[in-house]
């Protein structure tokens, strides 16, 4: 998503500096108009010139994965702590934390959450995400805005991609929580018009379809192999209000899932 987003961004007139873990896109980024340094974030520091990034800067926005499925060790909070001291010295006032809906338990009940809800995930990967969340929302020196995404469609991204062709699929009743990519800028963008920071906001397309008969669907539209679920297990789920975004920030969810 950071690469769009910076390019969303230039064209209203703002100038972006973007970071990137690998020496190899930078100059991808540069040709964009990007003012790109090579930065990772790690629970040990923040290597890199983390200094001159954040210099001149009003609003910085963090959207790095925790890297937990592939490296279920990483201590994602730690590098957030990390980035969270560098940010305090920086000057930097306004964070946008870009997190995710893990935040929140599937049940077989299928709980409706809003940001009112206290995060309550069990898994290793969802406990990082909160305890991120909580470093940045509790920091005195400056104010964060944290959005929790749903799963990312677009851009040629899809999941059911992955999934066409599988059987013995979990939870088929269990509600779909998915934001197109087109929507996650436009989210962002309203909270940057809005000056609306110190909020959390869910951000998920507005319709929640069980995922057997979603899936299946899009892979009729995409002629892909369906995917096939396993209906001897009871199902767990969530549904994710995003009537928050909409109602405060006038978030259409326009582009659909």
């Amino acid at each position: 998503m950071g690469f769009p987003l910076a390019k969303m961004l230039m064209a209203e007139g703002l100038s972006v500096k973007g970071s990137t873990t690998s020496a190899e896109k930078l100059p991808v980024l540069k040709q964009a108009g990007i003012e790109a340094l090579q930065i990772k974030v790690t629970a040990e520091g923040v290597e890199g010139n983390i200094e001159d990034f954040l210099s001149k800067n009003g609003i910085l926005i963090v959207d790095f994965p925790p890297g937990l499925r592939k490296n279920p060790e990483v201590n994602y909070s730690e590098a957030i702590k990390k980035l969270a001291e560098a940010i305090e010295a920086s000057g930097i006032k306004k964070v946008i934390f870009v997190s995710s809906i893990s935040v929140y338990e599937e049940a077989e009940s299928f709980p409706v959450y809003t940001e009112d809800t206290q995060p309550n995930a069990t898994s290793a990967s969802g406990k990082e995400i909160i305890s991120a969340e909580k470093i940045l929302l509790e920091n005195a020196i400056f104010d964060t805005t944290v959005i929790r995404f749903g799963g990312l469609i677009g851009a040629g991204r899809h999941p059911v991609k992955y999934l066409a062709g599988r059987s013995g699929l979990a939870n088929p009743l269990g509600a779909v929580n998915l934001i197109h990519l087109e929507d996650c800028l436009q989210v962002i963008k309203k909270v940057l018009e809005n000056d609306i920071f110190g909020e959390v906001y869910n951000a998920v397309f507005p319709l929640n379809p069980p995922k057997e008969q979603y899936y299946q669907q899009k892979a009729r539209e995409m002629e892909l192999e369906l995917p096939k679920f396993d209906e001897s297990a009871p199902s767990v789920g969530k549904v994710i209000s995003a009537s928050k975004v909409m109602r405060q920030l006038g978030v259409e969810f326009s582009a659909g899932i």
